[in-house]
């Protein structure tokens, strides 16, 4: 495994600072104000993350899903960077991805002092290291400069991510995520090298009378992975909210001691343990509406529909440890769609990998202009993976050949069409809740869908709508089998295209569509 004990030359390097020097530095931005919950609200110039700015260095564009730039343009940049930092003060964060002493990664964060309230954010997300300071080994780093331009890119911008030296450097951009996944993309490889997969997914515990349920929660930031890990059933437990390693034992690895989670539409009736933590002093928000006497607005969309918060999550008041967790029961790929996507279908083995593959879903403000409201094909739901995707389905189907949990996928969004057709119908969070308790019992009755050949519900418990179990319903009721039937043969063509372009895929995953 490579490391990457980098640290470049700066005017002043400041060394972990706490989480109370952290906020008072926070406070000294201009950008920041304090909010009517008593917590920094930073606005950023940057509202999301910058995917069209973020390439991999390697002269193998090939081994990569995603854009890159030569070895010497990395190198290039990272000259130019350090340049830059050598007259300015920096703050050093160092911490663990990870909090199994069997799977730790050791991570730092070297940001500008003037953008503190990234420092202040990581610091919560990182799982604390005894052994923090100047003497740390990290395994990944992230080296960021908000203030930093580049002409040479578009909007001067550009992450540039090294896997082999594990170092990503984050030029001209001061949203968050960019931290935050830095870290994560380059833990990906590492879990993948190990013989595991990294999942873009939360995690929870939930109790029932047959025994604790675990389920892993697959799907895009803003599809709803968060609400559905922190709704309670059972009285269950969120474990992690973001990234987890399952490893070849079937061990499951948390990543995060926190959340990174969206804002917009937070209602504390709906969502009153995530709202609970949001609102604390001690958590940060970022791009959030409020008003100039400091009156937070979660439905404003003025600036962004982006708005996010990072909270710990011991401020929650509840969660379990992954250290407590044996393996998967359960996994649910989030497709939060307007269509003819049921409200939970059951997968085959070919089926899971095949839908795990396609991430199929509606995106959000959490990937910036060119996502927000454009259907998406994501493979795994993970766009960190920094590597081919054809590895993430043949490991994926490996893992439930050997362990055997059950996947199923879950509508997030709508049935029978957008919003704005009020033939439609909305999958809402009462209707998600009682799917996933009903997966967790055992108590939801199946019977096989004739166009897809998935498993749809005819009966869940607290669910009293066989439209949302079964769209075909609602498409005949209202005459528009034609409609549905367009639909179906569109649907099953561009998936049986869209995993055509993965000619390393296990044929069989593709055959199941």
């Amino acid at each position: 495994m490579k490391v990457s004990p980098y640290i470049p030359t700066a005017a002043k390097l400041i060394w972990n600072p706490t989480h109370e020097e952290l906020r008072d530095l926070t406070g000294e931005m201009p950008n920041a104000r304090k909010s009517s919950f008593g917590n920094w609200n930073v606005q950023a110039a940057v509202d999301a993350r910058s995917k069209a700015s973020t390439y991999i260095v390697s002269d193998h564009p090939e081994e990569h899903p995603s854009q890159t730039i030569t070895r010497a343009e990395g190198e290039r940049l990272a000259r130019m960077q350090d340049e830059y930092i050598a007259e300015k003060e920096m703050l050093v964060i160092d911490g663990y991805i990870g909090n199994d002493p069997a799977f730790q990664t050791r991570a730092r964060l070297i940001i500008e002092k003037d953008n503190a309230n990234i420092a202040g954010m990581q610091k919560i997300l990182f799982y604390d290291a005894a052994d923090a300071g100047e003497d740390f080994d990290p395994e990944v780093t992230v080296i960021y400069t908000p203030n930093l331009a580049v002409n040479e890119y578009p909007k001067e911008r550009v992450i540039s991510v090294d896997l082999e030296t594990n170092v990503t450097r984050v030029i001209n951009s001061d949203y968050f995520g960019e931290s935050k996944k830095g870290g994560l993309r380059m833990w990906n490889k590492l879990v993948y090298d190990r013989g595991g997969l990294p999942l873009h997914a939360g995690c929870k515990i939930i109790p029932t009378d047959k025994g604790q349920k675990v389920m892993l929660i697959v799907g895009l930031s803003g599809t709803g992975k968060t609400t559905t890990t922190f709704t309670r059933q059972n009285e269950s437990k969120p474990v992690q909210d973001d990234f987890v390693a399952m490893m070849p034992d079937g061990r499951i690895y948390s990543t995060e001691n926190g959340c990174f989670a969206k804002t917009f539409a937070l209602d504390p009736e709906f969502e009153p343990t995530i709202y609970h933590a949001v609102t604390r002093p001690t958590a940060y928000l970022e791009n959030v509406y409020q008003d100039e006497n400091g009156v937070v607005d979660f439905n404003n969309t003025e600036y962004t529909h982006n708005g996010r918060a990072v909270f710990a999550m011991k401020d929650l008041g509840w969660s379990a440890d992954a250290r407590d967790i044996k393996k998967a029961d359960f996994l649910l790929i989030l497709n939060r769609n307007e269509d003819i996507i049921p409200g939970v279908a059951r997968l085959t083995r070919e089926q899971a990998a095949a839908y795990f593959m396609l991430g199929e879903t509606k995106g959000t403000s959490a990937g910036g202009k060119e996502e927000m409201g454009k259907f998406l094909r994501v493979p795994g739901t993970n766009p960190f993976f920094p590597i081919l995707h054809d590895h993430q389905g043949n490991r994926f189907h490996e893992l439930l050949e050997k362990h055997k949990f059950e996947v199923l996928l879950m509508n997030t969004g709508r049935i029978g069409g957008p919003e704005t057709d009020d033939r439609s119908k909305k999958v809402g969070i009462d209707a998600s809740s009682a799917i996933v308790k009903g997966i967790a019992e055992g108590t939801i009755t199946w019977e096989q869908d004739p166009d897809f050949g998935y498993q749809v519900a005819t009966s869940i418990p607290g669910l009293d709508d066989e439209e949302i179990m079964q769209p075909r319903k609602l498409y005949a009721r209202q005459g528009r089998m034609d409609e549905y039937k367009t639909q179906v043969e569109r649907i099953r063509a561009e998936r049986e295209e869209f995993l055509g372009q993965f000619p390393k895929l296990n044929r069989a995953i593709v055959q199941a569509i």
